[in-house]
């Protein structure tokens, strides 16, 4: 059994409210242009209402995968936890 290494670490709340606040600002530029720019090339390739559907489904799981990766690694530059 390993030894905890979390020992006596609290949760440093600036860093926090820090990263989520950019997260919401940037969450709503990334959704945004995922759902404009999915209905844009729809009509630029003339796709129907359920092809603007799944190409905008598509676009919003990238922004999920580009908002994960902002948020690792805003963590890497204002850690969440900090050793009391």
């Amino acid at each position: 059994m390993q030894p905890s290494t979390s020992g006596n670490r609290s949760i440093a709340w600036p860093s926090v409210i820090t990263v989520i606040s950019a997260a919401i600002l940037i969450g709503a530029e990334v959704f945004g242009a995922a759902f404009a720019g999915g209905w844009a090339l729809a009509i630029l390739f003339g796709l129907n209402d359920t092809g603007t559907h799944i190409l905008q489904a598509v676009l919003f799981g990238l922004g999920v995968l580009i908002m994960i990766a902002f948020i690792r690694a805003a963590q890497r530059v204002e850690p969440f936890t900090r050793r009391a």
